[in-house]
Parts: structure tokens; C-alpha cells; sequence
């Protein structure tokens, strides 16, 4: 155990909080929209934060700056993703803070097809 004397517990010290406490006793879900790299910044149009947990309000502070992915947030606390994911789906259903899905990946397209085009842009401009 340490005490407040301790070295260890400096500024940059963790706070020990358990995840059930933070989360108010809710389960941690699967969240399907909140994937790893869903990129989340703070609403236009968001509440005042001062009646916020302390974990939350520290969330919509984070986010303040830009878009960050989950992942990222989740690194900045060092809170485990599920925690992460709970608070931000709070936060997005309170109208605190917007997500924007990941841009999925481009499918590959033919060979043929790029040989076709960059053989009528050698036609055009060669």
C-alpha cells in the first residue's frame, strides 16, 4: 500500500479506480459502432462539461483537440478499450461528442482496367 508520501505516487502516478466503479456497475458491452480506429471529436453544439465524472469530463478534454481514434483515447488514459468504449457512447448519446466511422478500404481493381486507362492516358498525353 502507499501513501501519499510516496515517490511513487507522484503527478504522473495512475489513479486505482476500478472499472466497475467508473463504469457505475455496468456491464462492458460489444460496441459495434466504437471500433478500435472510429475517430471521435467533441460536438459542436456540446453540454457543459462541469457536471460530468472526473473520467468523463477528462474524455471530452482529450477530444477537445481534434479527431482521435478510440484507440488512441484509450492510450492517452490508460483505461482498457471497453471502459474507453463505454464512457464514449455515454458521451456521444449525451451530445458530447461526434464519431466518424473509419473510411473502409477500396476494393482492388482489375489489372486490365488501370492497363486500359494508362494506355489511354499515354494515347492522350504520350
Amino acid at each position: 500500500m502507499t501513501t501519499p508520501d510516496d515517490p511513487e505516487q507522484g503527478p504522473e502516478a495512475p489513479q486505482l479506480v476500478r472499472p466497475y466503479v467508473i463504469t457505475n456497475g455496468r456491464s462492458l458491452l460489444d460496441y459495434d459502432e466504437l471500433s478500435l480506429i472510429t475517430l471521435i471529436t467533441v460536438a459542436d453544439e456540446a453540454p457543459r462539461t462541469d457536471l460530468l465524472d472526473p473520467e468523463k469530463r477528462r474524455l471530452v478534454e482529450l477530444c477537445s483537440g481534434g479527431y482521435l481514434a478510440v484507440a488512441e483515447i484509450a492510450g492517452h488514459t490508460q483505461l482498457p478499450v471497453g471502459i474507453v468504449r463505454l464512457l464514449l457512447s455515454d458521451l456521444k448519446g449525451a451530445g458530447y461528442l461526434f464519431t466518424r466511422t473509419p473510411i473502409p478500404r477500396a476494393e482492388p481493381v482489375e489489372r486490365r482496367i488501370l492497363e486500359e486507362v494508362l494506355n489511354g492516358l499515354q494515347a492522350r498525353f504520350g
